[in-house]
């Protein structure tokens, strides 16, 4: 007699189970990663923010004074301000020397590759070798490349009737050499990036400008770079934020003067500039306001991207 009055209740038990699992499923499964990034992102964000309020040495962190914004505004009008705005000045050349050639070589190797060729899975392949290597190795042959006694950049300039070139001493000079690291070891990841954008656009496309007589340079212009605007902004963006953050290549360039990126701070950068005052200066406030002005730029630049994209989904 019992069975009729608990099978209702079973009922009504397992439909409130199935409420529950549909509806709290989605959050379990990404709570692992938000547990991950309380830990050991937005904690040390936080960490970080609260560190840059207060003067605070590297070797005894327990003892923390509250100064409040004098950390940020010794960066930018106080004594340290010369080495903040020389590093942001070499951070932006570095950004735009590495950033515009590497994009532009990328398009055009990925739209050789996007034809039908010999060996294209190698090719494809081959373009993420340098992406593979450490930034550590890349650097280290870079820099015997452009050594100012017996590197090859300097042999070729003699071949060709060009003095040698003290690479590493110059602000031009190293900033160019460091760019050329940054461009040959992301180069290859964004031209795959670009190519999985190029299989996306439609063939008709491509044949009905075809057959209007349109050359594959006028295809490119005119079919392929329109349809990756999107693909660009990306990789544009993404790419602002790398040499935003930029900092092995000039540390290790300099090899013993590459914690002050250079003798003469020619090429700082912000990411340098910030391990210089927490870890040779031991000024944990200090190099924590680097990292919020970083952190600041870097939703700038977060912001500037989001209103291009709204502007170009509205144009399309």
């Amino acid at each position: 007699m019992a069975t009729p009055a608990i099978a209702p209740r079973r009922q009504a038990w397992r439909s409130r189970l199935y409420r529950w699992d549909s509806k709290g499923s989605p959050y379990a499964f990404v709570a692992p990663f938000f547990l991950v990034f309380a830990v050991f992102g937005l904690f040390p964000l936080l960490w970080t923010g609260w560190l840059s309020l207060h003067q605070v040495s590297l070797y005894n962190v327990d003892q923390a004074h509250w100064i409040g914004l004098k950390n940020y505004t010794d960066l930018f009008t106080g004594p340290p301000s010369r080495f903040f705005w020389n590093a942001l000045g070499n951070t932006v050349t570095l950004g735009v020397l590495s950033t515009v050639p590497q994009l532009m070589i990328a398009l055009g190797l990925a739209h050789l590759l996007h034809y039908k060729l010999r060996a294209q899975s190698f090719f494809r392949t081959a373009l993420l070798a340098p992406y593979a290597t450490s930034v550590a190795a890349a650097t280290l042959v870079f820099a015997l490349i452009f050594s100012p006694e017996s590197g090859m950049a300097n042999w070729f300039l003699g071949a060709v009737g060009v003095g040698p070139v003290h690479w590493e001493a110059g602000r031009w000079t190293s900033q160019l050499a460091i760019a050329v690291i940054v461009t040959w070891r992301w180069t290859g990841y964004n031209a795959l990036i670009y190519l999985a954008a190029m299989q996306a656009v439609p063939g008709e496309l491509y044949e009905a400008a075809a057959i209007d007589g349109a050359s594959r340079w006028r295809q490119f212009r005119h079919v392929t770079v329109p349809a990756l605007r999107p693909t660009i902004l990306f990789t544009a963006v993404v790419s602002t934020i790398g040499a935003t953050q930029l900092f092995g290549e000039p540390f290790l360039f300099g090899g013993q003067s590459g914690h002050q990126g250079g003798a003469a701070n020619q090429y700082e950068t912000l990411g340098v500039l910030m391990y210089d005052q927490g870890f040779r200066n031991s000024m944990l406030g200090r190099a924590s306001a680097v990292a919020w002005t970083m952190f600041a730029l870097l939703l700038l630049i977060g912001l500037v991207n989001a209103l291009i994209a709204r502007r170009l989904r509205t144009s399309q």
